[in-house]
This record gives structure tokens, sequence and C-alpha cells, in this order.
């Protein structure tokens, strides 16, 4: 038989309600023959699809319609991967839906990393005094900021001699420059999903159109978000006007190792230098990161529209006792931002120094938990510079640090994953979490973190003196 023919007796076993379906669809596919697909724009439709019947069924299935299958997203059912065509849209989506191995298709919609307005340059950020720091150098004013000090790091590392050992946090982002002094001995291999390839680098994105150096030694606002300190031996890289060649995920690393310096980063590369990423590739990362080792996953970035498949890979990540953290958002407004609201995940909200919420942070409970300081937080970023940013971004992963000197001190002969069970990461983690520095604001969850605080709930809970 041909293809048709294959396509007409699959149909007859369908249901009648789905048959219609399948006739309308086997109509557009005769509209849209071979040679109109030659005749199309090169714009390829992506989307992610969940088959059943797994790869072999879904190669059959796009001979047949007119898709190619790019890759498999790495979920443990081997069911889900990202296909292209050049088909329209509706057109591609009724052809895959009515096979019987298709359970959903999603558009692989592209997800946008979000940085608040940058204030003027804080006065520590040039506090350049050397200071030894878990076996780096790093400079004073790191350390002295204030949102370390309000969320009392210091004291949690000396009280309960915890600094997140044996811990990996991934964090999904735009990579890491992985040569930076701070952080190159506290990394683990990470992975490149924009590119499909091992690495996980910030510093792949650039290229010799888009290099400038920045005045020596000087304070310079280098992205919506960021102020960043230069000298003559590194560079910022502009790639236009609006924005930095470079997104956050240096920063979003240095301000986990900040709060757990023993913590080992997992950069996993899912945004590209602008901050634009896609649905497919942030899945990837997430069912990465749960199979290697992973046990928080920092999510600083915003989907304006939900995922089923997300909420799957977010629900996976829970059930294997991974605490998954993501900031709120910098809307300035009550708003549903995904992955924040979905319900195994801790929402992050901003706070400034002073613990009055940030007019840039998006608020109101649920889904916000907690809040951490997101203004002017220094950290580190690209060519062993150092940086202050703005947004819910910059608080994500202060929370992300907590959980992994939480996820650190759990009992030794315990896998995270049993000492979580019977109510997920978040039930557990969330809970530790929950015990806050109040403030005013009752649009803030819980309050503003405080790691001394949730490391002692954490224990107690964990039966730990």
């Amino acid at each position: 038989m041909g293809k048709f023919d294959h396509f007409i007796a699959s149909v007859t076993q369908l249901p009648k309600s789905r048959v219609m379906r399948a006739w309308l669809a086997l109509l557009l596919l005769l509209c849209f023959g071979a040679q109109s697909l030659v005749a199309q724009s090169a714009q390829q439709t992506r989307l992610v699809v969940r088959d059943k019947l797994g790869l072999t069924n879904l190669l059959n299935l796009c001979t047949l319609v007119g898709c190619s299958v790019d890759h498999g997203l790495g979920d443990p059912s081997g069911q889900l991967f990202l296909i292209k065509t050049p088909r329209p849209l509706n057109a591609i989506t009724a052809l895959l839906n009515i096979n019987l191995g298709v359970i959903s298709v999603e558009t692989d919609q592209l997800v946008q990393t979000q940085g608040a307005e940058a204030g003027p340059a804080p006065s520590y950020l040039t506090d350049t005094t050397p200071v030894n720091y878990y076996g780096t150098t790093v400079w004073r004013g790191y350390l002295t900021q204030p949102g370390n000090q309000l969320v009392l790091t210091d004291q949690t590392h000396a009280k309960f001699n915890a600094a997140g050992a044996n811990v990996i946090v991934a964090v999904i982002d735009t990579g890491v420059d992985t040569t930076h002094p701070v952080l190159k001995n506290s990394l683990v291999a990470g992975y490149d999903f924009t590119r499909g390839k091992r690495g996980g680098s910030e510093t792949a994105d650039v290229n010799q159109s888009t290099v400038a150096v920045l005045d020596h030694r000087q304070p310079a606002k280098v992205s919506q978000s960021t102020v960043a300190v230069l000298d003559q031996s590194s560079v910022a890289v502009l790639d236009g006007p609006q924005y930095a060649a470079f997104g956050h995920g240096t920063m979003v690393s240095g301000i986990v190792h900040l709060v757990a310096p023993q913590a080992k980063i997992m950069p996993l590369k899912s945004f590209h230098a602008d901050g634009t990423g896609y649905n497919s590739d942030i899945l990837n990362a997430i069912y990465y990161a749960v199979n290697h080792g992973a046990k928080v996953i920092n999510m600083s970035f915003n989907y304006s529209s939900s995922s089923q498949e997300l909420a799957h890979a977010v629900n996976y990540a829970n059930s294997m006792g991974v605490i998954c953290v993501a900031a709120a958002g910098n809307d300035g407004q009550q708003a549903t931002v995904y992955p924040a609201a979905l319900k195994d995940v801790i929402d992050v909200a901003s706070t400034g120094d002073s613990d009055i919420r940030s007019t840039f942070s998006n608020y109101g409970a649920p889904p916000v938990w907690l809040a951490a300081p997101g203004e002017g937080i220094m950290t580190t970023y690209p060519f062993g510079t150092w940086a202050a940013g703005w947004g819910t971004s910059f608080s994500a992963p202060l929370v992300s640090g907590t959980a992994a000197l939480m996820a650190g001190t759990s009992p030794t002969k315990l896998s995270l994953k049993s000492v979580l069970s019977g109510g997920g990461a978040k039930s557990q983690a969330g809970s530790a979490l929950s015990h806050t520095q109040s403030i005013s604001d009752p649009q803030m969850g819980y309050g503003r973190l405080d790691t001394y605080q949730a490391m002692q709930a954490w224990r107690k809970a964990m039966g730990l003196k």
C-alpha cells in the first residue's frame, strides 16, 4: 500500500468523533502535498510532541505528514520530542492529533529572561579588597553587600557548619563563564542545549563583531538590569544598544555560590545571550538536571503562558526529590507566570535592602512563596569580572543556595528523595523556607528569606540537633 492507504486504514479504527477530524486532516494533507512544501517559506514550525508509542511511531508519522523529528527531550519514558515542519501550525497539529500514539502537541514557545531596570552602581561593587572565601579569592563587597547580610549567610555557615557540600545546583540559564576564577572549581559538567553539545559556557555566544571595551575599572551599565565593573584585561560584550551579549547565567551562578560556596553548579545553557530560549531546551534541561544528580534547580525566567509539558517536567523533578526554585517575574503586578506559578515550584519575589517590596517585583500569594533581596545584588560576571543586578532573577538564586544548604545537611544514610518522600520536594523544603523574616507586605508570601531560620527549621524536621 501507499502512504495514503496506511493513513486510511488507521482512520477506520478511530471513534466516529475522531473520524471526521481524520478526514479533515487527510484533506489538509492532500492540499499541502510535497510540492507545496517546497514552495513554502523556509520558516519552520517547532512543536513539542508526546507520543506514547515512542520514536519509531513518530518517525513513521512524520514521514507520512511532512515533518521531521529533531531530537528527544530526555523524559524518562522516551516519549517527548521536538519536531520541525514547514507546514502551517494548524494543519500539522490536526494531522498529528489523529494518530493514536500522539498524546499531546504544544507549540515550542519562545521564553524570555527578564531583567528589571538597574539602579545606580552601589558603593560595595567597587570594594575590591581581596578576601579568601572557601578556597577562592573574592572581592570584599561580594560578601559584605547588604543583601547577603540580611539573609544571614555567614551566621548560617558558622552555626550549622553548612556550605552545600555534595549538592549539585542546576542553573538553567544563558550558561556560565567556566573560566571565572571564583566559579571554575565549583562547576560540574554542563550542557549547551542551544547547540546540542556538552559545555554550557556563556562565552559561546561571543564573536568579534560584538566586542566593545569599556572604561578601565569604571562601573558601567551593560544591560537593562546590570551594572558591571570592567578592567582593561576584560571586556563587556555588547550586541547593539539595547542589551548585552551576555545574559545572567554567570551572575545567577555567583549568587548560588555566595550562599552555598561548597555546592557544585551545573550550567545548563538553554538561553541565548539576548535572553531568549525555547521551551524544548528548557524541558530538556530539567530532565537532564534530574538525571545527572542535581538536587536543586534554579529557574530565573518566565513563561507568559502555561505549558503542560513544563508542568510534567517539574512534577518529575519534584517526585525525584529535586527542589525547584523560580523567579516571580518583574512586571510589578499580581501576575501568573511559569514555572513560578506551578504548585511544585518555590516562587520567589524581590525586596530591597529595607525589606520593602521592589517596585518591579510581581507579588501576590498564591503563587509567591517568599521574597529575597533582589536590588543591586553583587555577583560574578563574565571575563572574571563583577556586576550588580536588579530583578527577581537575582532573588531566586539566594533561595536556591539556601535550598542547597538544606539538601547538604540531610541525614547521610538517606537520599534526598527519601527525606522528602510523602509530600514532594516543595512540601518539605518550602515548609522550612517559610521560616522567614516578617515584613509588612502581605503580598510577599511568608516574608523575606532568612537562611538561618530556614536551616534551623529544616534540621528540626530532619531530626538533627
